[in-house]
């Protein structure tokens, strides 16, 4: 896909072109983690999707203005953060000044990357850290917004990710859609344990293989 935009090519340009291929990048990316991991949590599926359709029953087309009431969905994309961040080492710095941390001497000027998978799955700030549980967000006041640093998907400060709005509505429409309009299943009689969940890093950290699933439609597609 090739996104053209107006301009002269100054800061704003950039930040509208940031905009744009970073919230589809790392949206399509956070889509299918949260499917594979729907995929092997059964009973956690059966609950997001029981959401979806009766917060949208009786509508024939999925409306962004009704996601705002999706709880559980929002819990499984925040877990899906945590466990599966699209960008794994986040927020560059630079140190102002020669500093210690953990007993390492840190010079002034080093660029400092970090490292957000790792906070995601720390047990000193997460119970279970390594299972998938959305309910840990239910009822929580921790969110992605940059004031949780123990949960910072989107960086935190001034300099956080500018695209997170578009980049959070963009995958919860979508997952939205599949969950409201399909049931889902593994092919070839693969059981949710042989889901292969291993990573593979490049511009974001998405699945090494593929997500192959099989589709059947539940409710009739809208007219387009």
């Amino acid at each position: 896909m090739i996104i053209c935009l107006p301009g002269d090519g100054d800061d704003n340009d950039l930040l509208t072109m940031d905009v744009f291929t970073g919230g589809t990048e790392t949206s399509s990316t956070v889509v299918e983690w949260v499917m594979s991991e729907l995929m092997r949590n059964p009973k956690v599926m059966e609950k997001a999707q029981n959401e979806v359709r009766e917060a949208m029953k009786g509508n024939m087309r999925v409306e962004e203005s009704e996601i705002c009431k999706l709880n559980y969905l929002n819990s499984i994309v925040k877990e899906t953060l945590r466990l599966h961040p699209p960008a794994p080492l986040l927020i560059p710095r630079t140190c102002k000044e020669t500093c210690q941390v953990l007993g390492y001497t840190i010079p002034a000027g080093t660029r400092v990357l970090t490292n957000v998978w790792a906070m995601g799955r720390n047990p000193q700030y997460w119970e279970d850290a390594e299972i998938f549980k959305p309910e840990r967000f239910d009822n929580h006041a921790i969110d992605y917004k940059g004031q949780h640093f123990e949960f910072i998907p989107f960086g935190a400060g001034r300099r956080m990710c500018p695209g997170i709005t578009f980049g959070m509505v963009n995958a919860e429409l979508v997952l939205t859609n599949l969950l409201y309009y399909f049931d889902w299943k593994l092919p070839h009689g693969m059981k949710p344990q042989d889901l292969d969940m291993t990573e593979a890093f490049g511009i974001s950290a998405h699945k090494k293989s593929k997500l192959c699933l099989l589709a059947t439609p539940r409710y009739p597609l809208p007219h387009v």
